[in-house]
């Protein structure tokens, strides 16, 4: 009897030790990571409002693009809810290979990221989408008075010094500090009608406000990197535009899977097309609510999507 009682006890013991260490785990707030652009920013926050409306406690960790992966392999982050083709998919695919991170599944939505001009410009600059009007038009897009164009860059790192060269065009490169800093250039050239060019990706805010289109360099292909003979320069690698209709998925920890599994599964059923990304955008960077206020705004409206993305496990509380 003593030895029952005894051996009930270490088995009590030994379980409730269990539960106390999966309570715990659970309480571990989810990491989500939030880059320096809105639509990502306000993805980052839906993800987390729908885990919390299960259970979960979640947090947000800043990260570039180029620092999340050594995060996300680690365990220090576990969320990345926009990965883009043109931008990560070098880095995005050697983590998926490592077993580091896993690969929780793409949007509908499609990207692109290019060179970009307000519709008007066109007139301005005939011949435009097709890259070789830049040619004649640069002296237009001066900022000096000079025959040398003016390119509006962004704040991450692109090979767009390598195509200005193989397409021997007149441009010079400007960077901006932060992605803000790209609107308030193109915000300025439409209120005085001058010629802009300048980087701009899709699904973003722009294409939801403003008429425009990226301009058309010769097709891409992955040679266009790697063979200074492929293409229209012989010399020269990068003579050609940047892929279109590139994946934009969501990547997460590999841990996630094993230790939050109702989150993983949410996870992968969140998803969103272009034009909702491009209005969850438009939202902060035009209606200037801040990304929380975008997050809770399209929370409220379309209960009736968001909520098809929690599995039933979920939903009745079981999240272990």
């Amino acid at each position: 009897m003593t030895n029952i009682r005894t051996n009930f006890l270490i088995f009590s013991f030994l379980f409730c030790s269990f539960c106390d260490a999966q309570t715990t785990k659970n309480q571990e707030p989810i990491s989500i990571i939030v880059n320096d652009w809105s639509s990502q920013i306000v993805l980052a926050h839906i993800t987390g409002n729908i885990l919390n409306s299960v259970g979960y406690k979640t947090k947000y960790s800043f990260s570039t693009i180029n620092e999340q992966w050594g995060s996300l392999s680690q365990g220090i982050d576990h969320v990345q809810v926009e990965v883009w083709e043109g931008t990560m998919s070098a880095m995005f695919e050697r983590v998926i290979k490592s077993g580091s991170v896993l690969d929780a599944g793409s949007h509908e939505a499609t990207t692109r990221e290019e060179w970009w001009y307000p519709t008007y410009v066109e007139e301005l600059c005939p011949g435009l989408p097709d890259w070789r009007a830049l040619k004649k038009c640069s002296a237009l897009f001066s900022n000096d008075n000079s025959s040398i164009g003016r390119y509006v860059a962004g704040p991450w790192e692109k090979p767009e010094a390598a195509r200005i060269r193989a397409l021997d065009l007149n441009f010079k490169i400007d960077t901006v500090k932060k992605a803000d800093d790209l609107w308030s250039e193109l915000k300025n050239a439409i209120t005085h009608n001058k010629a802009i060019v300048l980087f701009n990706w899709s699904p973003n805010w722009v294409e939801a406000v403003y008429e425009g289109k990226f301009i058309e360099f010769p097709e891409y292909h992955i040679d266009c990197e790697i063979d200074p003979k492929w293409g229209v320069n012989p010399d020269f690698h990068y003579d050609c535009g940047n892929p279109k209709n590139g994946f934009l998925k969501k990547a997460v920890w590999a841990g996630l899977k094993e230790q939050w599994p109702c989150a993983f599964d949410i996870i992968k059923n969140i998803n969103f097309n272009n034009e909702n990304i491009s209005a969850l955008a438009a939202v902060v960077d035009f209606k200037k609510l801040s990304y929380e206020q975008a997050a809770t705004q399209w929370l409220n409206e379309n209960k009736s999507i968001w909520q098809q993305w929690i599995s039933q496990n979920c939903k009745a509380g079981n999240i272990p």
